[in-house]
């Protein structure tokens, strides 16, 4: 899954005032719910497929998202935000041992303010800061920062997505800006133009540099995202997934495509119960392939997979502890111990879980790529 000062295409910022350090403290877009929503409430046909493993349970980092990294060892880095610590989490993720910390709390280069979303492509690391209102990359293995972009106009940043694109890459970051009168209240339809941001992202000859090319967003209220968050893309199909989390309209994913423009379809509007949350993309080279997308429930997280290609339901599964999910993360490379891949997922704020994909795949009868 973000020179330390970078060119960046000044655009009109959105109206809604940054808010203070620290202001919104611990709460997060989805936790205005009045009861926790609990799988045991709803007769949802799911599969169990129990966790390869689950990291040791560490409460005061709060974690929030991962994605994992092969190290030139040939070792899997498992790399998780730390939103109360302010750092990443480094795991074994063959094993799930904790390996070290990065970063720490503050607003200069290499620290973290909130992380939240991560992207790992290449040898880069790009983390999401909520509080900082940016996002920085990091160089792999040693996690030096690299870049540093979106302080001019991200208000309330959150999760993003990164692909290649040209010499350089294409980063898009969801934008939660609330309304200026209640920082709970989704500002008005007119106002989410600007719901996520997209960056071009470069390096020449050592340096990296990041350009605000565009934002996007819906405003009508079909496709409008009120409450942003995740969202993840699909090159070869021209798709973006975005989810809505916002369950008094219906919390789902919308699909836009890559041009930032809403196709006027939803996956899994009646799907999910809770609050549509992490997505992750199980991609073959002939453009098969599965969508995973988490129902956050509090006492055992969903994770509803659809068809790449048809966007059709193919089915659900749950582990038999994993709760509570934000992000997720799905690394299909193989070695020894995950040979088909492994799909890593948010454990309750405390840690993060891991699923063998072959495990994943016999539950629900999946096609394998080779298939």
């Amino acid at each position: 899954m973000l020179p330390l000062l970078l060119v960046l295409a000044l655009l009109p910022a959105c109206n809604t005032a940054p808010p203070e350090r620290g202001a919104t403290a611990d709460r997060e877009p989805d936790e205005a719910v009045e009861v926790d929503p609990l799988l045991a409430d709803h007769a949802i046909p799911h599969r169990v497929v129990a966790e390869a493993f689950t990291t040791a349970p560490a409460p005061a980092d709060n974690i929030d998202s991962p994605a994992s990294w092969r190290a030139p060892d040939g070792r899997r880095w498992l790399i998780a935000t730390a939103k109360t610590s302010d750092t990443l989490v480094v795991y074994d993720g063959d094993t799930g041992e904790r390996i070290r910390e990065v970063a720490g709390p503050g607003t200069g280069a290499g620290r973290l303010d909130r992380p939240n979303g991560i992207a790992v492509i290449d040898d880069l690391v790009l983390v999401v800061e909520r509080d900082n209102r940016r996002v920085q990359a990091f160089a792999l293995p040693g996690f030096e920062p690299v870049a540093s972009f979106g302080a001019s106009e991200l208000v309330q940043p959150y999760g993003l997505w990164v692909r290649h694109l040209g010499e350089g890459y294409e980063v898009i970051v969801s934008d939660n800006y609330m309304s200026d009168e209640d920082e709970d209240v989704p500002p008005p339809l007119a106002e989410l133009d600007r719901r996520f941001r997209r960056y071009a992202l470069v390096e020449h000859d050592g340096e990296w540099s990041a350009t605000l090319v565009g934002s996007f967003g819906a405003t009508d209220a079909a496709g409008a995202i009120r409450i942003a968050e995740s969202l993840f893309g699909d090159v070869a199909h021209d798709r973006l997934l975005l989810a809505e989390e916002d369950v008094a309209v219906g919390t789902r994913l919308r699909e836009y495509g890559l041009d930032g423009r809403y196709r006027g379809r939803d996956v899994g509007a009646g799907l999910f119960k809770a609050q549509a949350e992490g997505m992750a993309l199980h991609a073959c080279d002939d453009g098969s392939g599965y969508w995973l997308a988490t129902d956050q429930f509090k006492d055992r997280s969903l994770f509803h997979v659809f068809d790449r290609v048809s966007l059709a339901h193919v089915g659900a599964f749950a582990g038999t502890r994993t709760a509570n999910t934000d992000g997720v993360w799905l690394d299909m490379s193989g070695n020894a111990r995950f040979p088909e891949g492994v799909f890593y997922a948010v454990d309750d704020d405390q840690g993060v879980s891991a699923f063998d994909w072959r495990d994943i795949a016999r539950a629900l009868s999946l096609k394998t790529c080779a298939n």
